[in-house]
């Protein structure tokens, strides 16, 4: 039986992963700072073995890759990595002891769009520290690879969305009250003209994708893969398809960026500006060649997933 160590498996990814990881047959370690709960539940849990290790903790001293290695993992998931030192960490103890490395990206390696839909071939010009470290991961991982023959794979997702937390909205930030406010039937103002794009992916198709990258580690090794749903939206059709989901005409007004900006917190201003600048429209032909991706959800079916769980919970009202 293969041996697979997850780090960060109880987040939402890990919340698919590691039951499908355990009904295939594989025997998981779960790595956490803490004893969160897996958004959803499922019976594959009481067969994964949890340990607690504060990351941070552990680069600082250096003990992190050792411990990691210490579980002799056949297979590791790296879900938790934020920066090349955290990579480099991790990933030179275990040079020669893996059979596969996966480590879990973005889309945002990309920065702005420019010709889309976006392959993973074209050329990286990442803003932002998020995404200037995404990249810089994504570079060293795939360079270790190539000179040292490091198993790694890199999943790129877009915004991950599913039941148990709220998913990038309509007006390209996090607030759910946007919901609310289509929901009722009233005016949401949008930026620019509403026709920058978004790209939601399904947890459980971020899942899919590291299954698969596994059960072709021949193929995946040494490439990275958009992790998307087959196409984009736009801000301005996404609020279109919420309005008509709630049975709703949609009331939509649209301001120029710095209009829009002065109307609206730091924190949601900051978190808009991300995504339209990014405008992230990318393809997954080559993750459905090489690998047979196949994402069950689309854009919209899995934000209306996460909508009918906000519901119930009474964060999204309709009166």
């Amino acid at each position: 039986m293969s041996r697979v160590v997850v780090i960060g498996g109880s987040g939402h990814v890990g919340t698919y992963l590691v039951p499908r990881l355990v009904e295939a047959g594989f025997e998981v370690t779960n790595i956490s700072r803490g004893q969160r709960q897996p958004y959803t539940p499922h019976a594959a849990w009481a067969s994964v073995k949890s340990v607690a290790i504060d990351r941070d903790a552990a680069e600082k001293d250096g003990s992190f890759g050792r411990q990691i290695l210490s579980m002799r993992p056949d297979i590791v998931v790296d879900m938790t990595c934020f920066t090349v030192e955290s990579a480099r960490l991790l990933a030179e103890p275990l040079v020669g002891q893996v059979q596969h490395f996966l480590h879990t990206g973005t889309i945002w390696v990309h920065g702005p769009s420019a010709v889309v839909p976006t392959t993973e071939m074209q050329p990286r010009h990442p803003f932002g520290e998020y995404g200037i470290q995404k990249a810089a991961i994504e570079a060293y991982l795939l360079d270790l690879a190539r000179r040292r023959g490091f198993p790694a794979t890199l999943v790129h997702p877009g915004h991950i969305v599913g039941p148990g937390w709220e998913p990038l909205n309509p007006a390209g930030h996090f607030d759910p009250a946007v919901f609310s406010t289509l929901a009722r039937g009233e005016e949401l103002v949008l930026p620019n003209l509403g026709l920058e794009t978004v790209h939601h992916v399904h947890a459980d198709d971020v899942a899919q994708m590291f299954m698969r990258a596994i059960a072709s580690r021949s193929t995946a090794v040494g490439e990275a893969f958009h992790t998307v749903s087959p196409a984009a939206v736009t801000l301005r059709g996404y609020a279109e398809a919420v309005s008509a989901w709630f049975g709703r005409e949609p009331k939509l007004v649209f301001r120029p960026w710095p209009e829009w900006k002065a109307t609206h917190s730091t924190r949601e201003a900051e978190a808009t500006w991300d995504h339209i600048a990014h405008s992230p429209n990318c393809s997954i032909e080559k993750a459905r060649r090489l690998l047979g991706y196949a994402p069950r959800y689309t854009s919209l079916e899995a934000v209306f997933e996460a909508l009918a769980w906000l519901i119930e919970k009474g964060v999204v009202t309709r009166g």
